[in-house]
């Protein structure tokens, strides 16, 4: 008997050890499957390859390639796409489409490796995006996208966008446009665009919008356009109605057609404020016959030919009065001056001491 106790001790005794040793292999396992907090990747137009790793130390060369490799990624919470300074020509939609659920926390985030509060930035340093896709019939003509997100909760910072290279016109009542930011999901929620230029040229480079989006919460904040042809469309959602949007310290001067386009945004929930917009045609559109009211906190409206129009696309409106806006806390109105001197930091900012400069519109965040 107590052969059989003793050997039964020692079987036991081994089993025991062989289970304490495959604890730690189990483990290392569970933590190879477990997701990684973050996914980042490098860009780098000089320097960059499409091929490389995506590391700072061997970055790759294209965005459409950083959103091929997103999208392609399943292990990860949050994706980071860090762009070095440099002209990047997009020559196909930069998509960014994937089951990831981000969270406000844990966010797509697209944006410059140096940022306008970064003591040491300065205008020539942004991230240039050319939109020169393909162009795709649609009912107004034709039309590209520059970057598409189409996720919840993405942040899109410290870039630079110029207009497309077509030639606008294309009949009378058709035109070639491209849109530097675009989202269509009209359920999507949470894009914020934030310290962004957008410049166009109606002769030469027309942008048409520089930000249009569907959905709920699209948020634009101290972001400049400069003549541009529609600083920002807040278009259509699921349901009926957009909620959560919200415009701040923007600056916008010299649209051709209108400063900012309202179609389904609800107007109790809109927060516009700390604006400037100068030196436009139409200072805002909404959807034709809306009914929706709005209110503007902080604002500076100057030198626009109207004050309001109804629309049903660019260049097609009428004009009517601005009873629907309710202005709030507004600053003595007057001519806006900009700095045109492009070696200094606040190029295209608007000059100390012009109107509206006090409610700080643009780029910076802190003085």
């Amino acid at each position: 008997m107590k052969y059989l106790d003793l050997r039964r001790t020692l079987i036991s005794s081994r089993i025991s050890a062989r289970l304490v040793k495959a604890v730690p292999v189990c483990v290392l396992l569970a933590s190879a499957i477990a997701p990684v907090t973050a996914q980042q990747l490098f860009v780098n137009a000089a320097s960059g390859v499409d091929t490389n790793l995506g590391t700072r130390e061997r970055p790759l060369r294209s965005l459409t390639e950083a959103a091929r490799r997103i999208n392609a990624d399943i292990t990860t919470k949050s994706s980071e796409v860090i762009v070095a300074p440099g002209v990047y020509v997009l020559s196909q939609t930069a998509l960014f489409q994937n089951s990831k659920a981000y969270t406000a926390a844990d966010r797509l985030v697209i944006r410059a490796e140096i940022l306008p509060d970064d003591p040491s930035w300065r205008p020539q340093q942004m991230p240039t995006v050319v939109t020169a896709v393909p162009l795709v019939a649609d009912q107004g003509g034709e039309a590209g996208n520059g970057i598409q997100i189409e996720v919840s909760h993405a942040t899109i910072q410290g870039l630079r966008f110029t207009g497309g290279l077509d030639f606008y016109y294309k009949s009378p009542t058709q035109t070639r446009r491209t849109y530097p930011i675009w989202r269509g999901g009209k359920n999507l929620d949470d894009l914020l665009v934030k310290q962004c230029v957008f410049v166009g040229d109606d002769q030469a480079m027309p942008l048409h919008v520089g930000v249009i989006a569907n959905g709920h919460g699209l948020v634009l904040e101290h972001d400049l356009f400069y003549n541009v042809r529609n600083a920002v469309v807040f278009w259509t959602a699921e349901g009926g109605t957009s909620h959560r949007n919200a415009m701040r310290n923007c600056l916008i001067y010299g649209a051709s057609v209108s400063g900012i386009w309202t179609v389904q945004t609800d107007g109790d929930d809109f927060d516009f404020r700390n604006n400037v917009i100068a030196n436009s045609r139409v200072a805002w559109i909404r959807e034709k016959g809306g009914t929706r009211r709005y209110k503007a906190v902080g604002s500076v409206f100057a030198d626009n030919t109207n004050m309001a129009g109804y629309g049903v696309a660019a260049g097609l409106f009428t004009l009517t009065d601005s009873s629907f806006l309710a202005l709030q806390e507004m600053p003595l109105a007057g001519k806006v001056e900009l700095v045109t001197n492009s070696s200094e930091r606040d190029y295209l900012h608007i000059r100390k001491g012009s109107a509206g400069s006090e409610i700080k519109a643009g780029l910076f965040t802190r003085d």
